[in-house]
């Protein structure tokens, strides 16, 4: 079986959708599928390499343009993969016009798998443009799968008219081996309980962009006793900053930068909670809550009614708050850390939800499953 994937882009891994992509890439090889990733280079020179099992493609781009690839090698690259190849089916992960349009060009007698990750949000006027070649492109889809059922029942762009036979959900899976400690990461968490200062320590992680809600959670922490270490890097960084400085919080804020992947583990055992602050359902699920829970630390979230509800269950493995209420937040945070016993139990029983239900191997294995019977089928949706 030869697939396709469509990953957007390579050097932001720490973003959801190419994550998922590289762990799925990952995973379907370790399973026998022949996989090549798909993605736009940050920069004028493309590569073709191998990662972890299968083969990684980067086509030369001109930078981005509404968090899409500026990048008409990537459509030649694609066509020309598939002139080599032979791909039996393409799996998009949308949102991503880009892809959208390359697949377009491709042979109807090739199966089309589309992840639906989440609505577009911000980009108002670029929706309206958009909406109606989405709506087509998921009609014709042979499968659409999201991670929770939430992800359909929350979306207002998903339309009704895909039947129920052709929606899926698989849920995302993580490998949470990565989160075990090492002696290199023992240390570095020693360092990080250092810099705390005996202080509770409540972990963010995220880019620095609109959704993530990060000016909320540093509000919010005018009423927490407590450091709060803000992860990863974007482009409202400044603004945080200077958010921090204004409310004088640098004793209590700490920006790290972007968290090799290979320390994350020293920073997700060094908290005491995890804190998802996200404000618009761009965030849709939230894989970095999953890594959390998977180390047996709580979650505090907000309540977007979508996955990331469902991931983070309110009173099972964290708290839920309302969107944008930085009280309430504190309130919830300041339970957790004055609660050993709750945050304790709240913590193991995020970890028994996150090992048993979100694998990745199962991940990998649904996947496979899913192409399977759709190339079976032979070509009925087109």
């Amino acid at each position: 079986m030869k697939v396709l994937q469509f990953g957007r882009f390579w050097n932001d891994q720490h973003g959801g959708i190419e994550r998922h992509v590289a762990l799925l890439s990952r995973e379907l090889a370790s399973q026998g599928v022949t996989v090549t990733n798909l993605v736009a280079a940050d920069h004028q020179k493309g590569s073709d390499t191998r990662v972890d099992g299968y083969r990684l493609v980067q086509a030369p781009s001109y930078g981005r343009a509404f968090s899409t690839a500026i990048s008409p090698a990537l459509i030649s690259k694609a066509l020309s993969l598939h002139r080599d190849n032979q791909f039996d089916l393409i799996h998009l992960h949308l949102p991503d016009p880009l892809s959208h349009a390359t697949s377009l060009l491709f042979p109807s007698d090739v199966k089309r798998v589309i992840t639906w990750h989440s609505d577009i949000i911000k980009q108002k006027r670029l929706l309206a443009v958009y909406s109606p070649l989405v709506r087509r492109l998921l009609n014709k889809a042979d499968a659409v799968v999201a991670g929770t059922s939430a992800h359909y029942s929350s979306s207002n762009q998903i339309p009704e008219s895909v039947p129920a036979s052709r929606r899926h959900v698989i849920p995302y899976g993580l490998d949470f081996t990565s989160m075990e400690l090492n002696p290199q990461t023992t240390l570095l968490l020693e360092q990080i309980k250092l810099r705390a200062a005996g202080k509770p320590i409540v972990l963010a992680l995220g880019r620095h962009v609109y959704y993530k809600g990060f000016d909320v959670l540093i509000d919010a922490m005018r009423h927490i006793d407590a450091l709060l270490i803000i992860g990863s890097d974007g482009p409202l960084r400044p603004d945080l900053e200077a958010q921090v400085a204004r409310d004088q919080l640098q004793e209590k804020v700490w920006f790290t930068g972007r968290i090799p992947e290979n320390e994350l583990a020293a920073y997700l055992n060094a908290c005491d909670l995890f804190c998802l602050p996200s404000v618009e359902q761009s965030e849709a699920f939230g894989l970095v809550q999953l890594e959390a829970m998977a180390c047996g630390k709580p979650v505090v979230n907000t309540q977007l009614f979508n996955g990331v509800n469902v991931v983070n269950v309110d009173g099972v493995t964290g708290l839920t708050v309302p969107v944008r209420d930085s009280v309430a937040l504190a309130e919830a945070i300041n339970r957790l850390l004055g609660d050993d016993a709750l945050r304790q139990q709240l913590g193991r029983q995020a970890r028994e939800r996150a090992l048993q239900e979100y694998s990745l191997k199962a991940m990998g294995e649904k996947h496979v499953a899913l192409y399977r019977s759709l190339l079976e089928q032979g070509n009925t949706a087109n």
